[in-house]
């Protein structure tokens, strides 16, 4: 019951990261195109109503994203948020008031098969939530050097899709360390209760992450269509969060012949990841 509470929970959360991230990018086309990556850009979004209602929703997503990381594995939870893209899609379609063409229910089809048939296989499970402090640093010096690397490697690129592409690799790695420190602070919660929670360092580092990943974001999505950075978000943070849960907090998956299934799965969330842009792309009102 708990791993299906932590699914459930953890699609509510990718449904309203859909929501805030076309709301988001309605926002971000206002943007005048010398106020990227500064503190303007965000001056700018603070008087968008379509921007501050995707920043309401995130929020309600991050809270239901905690409830799925405290039932469940980070194994478990970050690639069902992999679904965050054919829902985009879906939530596009209605706000641009068009219909998703048949190669977009294909794709969607295909990220919820492979992603089922991926997690069915893998069985993520064990862990542990003592996390020596040497793993801490190795952590987060590997993803903020790649956020950092992603960065230097995105401004001085003009606006367009490469740009995009970069700033949203950022975000996803930020996204992902933002959900390994959550699963430790909602631990500590857990464990020893609301005072220790708002007073352990891991509560700080998620929402300090979480709001740097939510910068780099807003720059991606100033950048580029939805199609530039929408996938490398969605594959990347689903990603690097299985990595870390693995280096973080020891989390298995099945290995031996069970890798044929987990790898056919993971070919088909790609394929779909890959094609969903590409069909919104196609029309003349994508966002």
């Amino acid at each position: 019951m708990p791993a299906a509470l932590s699914a459930l929970f953890a699609l509510l959360a990718a449904v309203g990261n859909a929501t805030g991230t076309v709301l988001q990018r309605v926002g971000a086309r206002t943007v005048p195109h010398g106020d990227a990556f500064s503190f303007r850009l965000i001056r700018h979004l603070l008087h968008s109503p379509a921007w501050l209602g995707g920043i309401a929703v995130i929020v309600g997503a991050a809270a239901c994203q905690a409830l799925a990381l405290n039932l469940g594995s980070l194994s478990l939870v970050q690639p069902i948020l992999v679904t965050e893209l054919p829902f985009t899609l879906l939530i596009a379609s209605a706000y641009a008031r068009r219909r998703l063409p048949a190669a977009g229910w294909a794709a969607s089809v295909m990220v919820a098969a492979g992603l089922g048939l991926g997690l069915a296989a893998a069985a993520p499970s064990g862990g542990h939530s003592a996390v020596p402090a040497g793993m801490w640093a190795l952590a987060l010096l590997a993803t903020g050097g790649a956020m950092t690397l992603c960065v230097l490697g995105a401004l001085p690129r003009p606006r367009g899709p490469l740009r995009a592409a970069l700033f949203s690799s950022a975000s996803a790695i930020g996204y992902a360390l933002t959900a390994t420190l959550m699963t430790a602070a909602t631990d500590v919660f857990e464990r020893d209760g609301a005072a220790a929670f708002f007073t352990a360092w891991q509560f700080y580092g998620f929402v300090a992450t979480g709001a740097c990943a939510l910068f780099l974001l807003a720059n991606a999505m100033e950048s580029g269509p939805l199609i530039a950075s929408q996938p490398a978000l969605t594959l990347g943070e689903a990603l690097v969060s299985l990595a870390l849960g693995m280096l973080v907090y020891g989390e298995r998956v099945r290995t031996g012949w069970w890798l044929l299934p987990e790898g056919t799965g993971a070919v088909l969330v790609t394929w779909g990841v890959l094609i969903l842009p590409r069909v919104d792309a196609k029309s003349p009102s994508k966002l």
